[in-house]
Parts: structure tokens; sequence; C-alpha cells
């Protein structure tokens, strides 16, 4: 912490990994906090960001939580029916398409906003996101990370709008901007140290663990969000090796065969623990 910051092109290791899928993009950025030492591959390509929006959107259910304007205990009603951002129709969002099923079967009831803030995180459910983004508001979620400083990330759209996907109208992040974002709540300094460390807290739970984590040594923990649709496969997280500092890490990839995910994931899965050997040993 405090160290002095050393930024460094790609490292031999990784470039001649990523050398290796000459077809795909592969962006990387990490931040180790011990040293200062950055890592960064293709970490400007603007992609779609998929599901690791949603760490954006803890982050500003977390800050109205601590500014009093809502409570994580308060109950929201649970429904699917949503606006287009393009021009207002409703649009619901399908079951089939979702990791998280639970919530669907329970519409009409409610559930509290910790609740679905944890489904959104560990089990990527976007009904849960939706219905917390229509009651933080998408703008809102979008001002916070321009207030935090975080460059080439945007939020301004829900889950499943397809008419605004259709026109190109979507969320946008890069790895270097999604490291960027992880660092600052590693560092504590996203609302507060103790924000901070619930909503580590929440990511430690994540259920998805195919990349970041698949690879490293037993005992390293990793508080990670998960993102993929289409054939963009990305994961973002903060790694725990023991008795040390952690380090932020982002990947995204766009190319990987949406029908054969475990090839996007088992890339990102050896990249992880390329970079965990270089910066731990």
């Amino acid at each position: 912490m405090g160290a002095r910051s050393v930024t460094i092109a790609p490292m031999t290791a990784l470039h001649s990994f990523i050398s290796r899928y000459p077809n795909k993009t592969i962006s990387a950025a990490v931040y180790d906090l011990q040293t200062g030492r950055e890592i960064f591959a293709n970490a400007d390509v603007m992609m779609h960001p998929a599901s690791t929006m949603k760490v954006p959107v803890m982050m500003e259910v977390f800050r109205q939580a601590q500014a009093g304007l809502l409570s994580l205990d308060e109950r929201l009603p649970i429904y699917n029916s949503f606006n287009s951002i393009v021009d207002g129709s409703e649009f619901a969002l399908e079951e089939a398409d979702d990791s998280d099923k639970t919530l669907y079967a329970r519409i009409g009831e409610s559930e509290t906003i910790r609740e679905l803030n944890r489904l959104m995180i560990v089990r990527s459910s976007n009904l849960a996101t939706n219905l917390l983004m229509e009651r933080v508001g998408t703008s809102r979620v979008d001002a916070f990370i321009k207030e935090l400083g975080i460059a080439d990330m945007t939020v301004i759209r829900g889950l499943e709008d397809k008419k605004a996907y259709r026109l190109n109208i979507n969320n946008s992040a890069s790895a270097r901007s999604s490291t960027r974002m992880m660092r600052l709540i590693a560092e504590g300094k996203v609302i507060s140290r103790q924000a901070c460390d619930e909503m580590i807290q929440v990511m430690l739970g994540q259920e998805f663990n195919e990349s970041i984590p698949a690879l490293l040594p037993g005992g390293v923990r990793v508080a990670h969000k998960t993102g993929w649709t289409g054939d963009f496969f990305h994961d973002i997280g903060i790694v725990f090796p023991p008795n040390r500092e952690p380090f932020a890490i982002s990947l995204f990839t766009y190319g990987f065969p949406e029908n054969d995910e475990s090839q996007a994931h088992n890339c990102m899965a050896e990249i992880s623990s390329i970079i965990y050997s270089e910066l731990i040993g």
C-alpha cells in the first residue's frame, strides 16, 4: 500500500499465452496493492461488460444505504415488467436466460434489498438486478462511477433491453476501468471501509468460479463477479493471497464460442494462474 506505482508491458508469459488466441480479443488489467505493480494487456479495449456491470449497481445500492436513502432491509416487490430506454415499451426478462431462477416463481411477493443484492452478485440474477436498478436509478449508478473517477465505464440500461441492444445502446467497460473499480473497493475507497468490506463479503460468496479462482492455490480467496453474454466472457475480482495485500484483476474476452463457454473459462483460469505466479511466485 502506498508503494510506487510501476506500469509494465505485458510480461512475457502472459503475452505468449495471449498470442495463442489470434482470433480472440483478450484483455487483462492487474493492480497489486502490495507493491503498486500494474500489468496491462489490451486493457483499454472497450467491450460489452455483460454482468460485470452488476458491481456498479451494488456500489450505488450501498451508497444510497449509507446516505439513508434506502435500507438494505427494505423489501421490494418482485415483478417482471420493465421499460425499454428506446421508447418506453414494456418487456419481460426470460427465465431461461437468467442464471438464477428462484425469483420467477415469486412474482407478486417481496424480498429485501440485501438479498436481491446477494442474488445479483453470487448467482448473477438478472431479475434482481433490474429490480435494484429501478429502485436506485440507472442514471445514479452511472453518475457514481463518474464521481469515483472511473473512466471508460458506462451503465445506461438494465438487462435484456433487446430494443436497445439491437440499436447498439449498451453498457460498456474495459479491463482497465474494471480493475480501477475493484482496486477502489479493495482499498476501502468506495463509500467507506465498512461498505467495501460488506461488498467484498458478498463477492466472496460468488457461485460461478470457473475462471479467476479455478487454478489458484488452495486457501486463496477471491471476491469476484463474472459476466457473459453472447461471445463476451469476463471475470473481475480481488484476489487475497495468504499473508499479503490483495491484488485487483479484470479479464475480458471476446470471440470464444457461445456454445462452448468452457474455452473462455479455461483461458481466463490459465491467465489468472500465470498472473498469480508472476506476482506471488
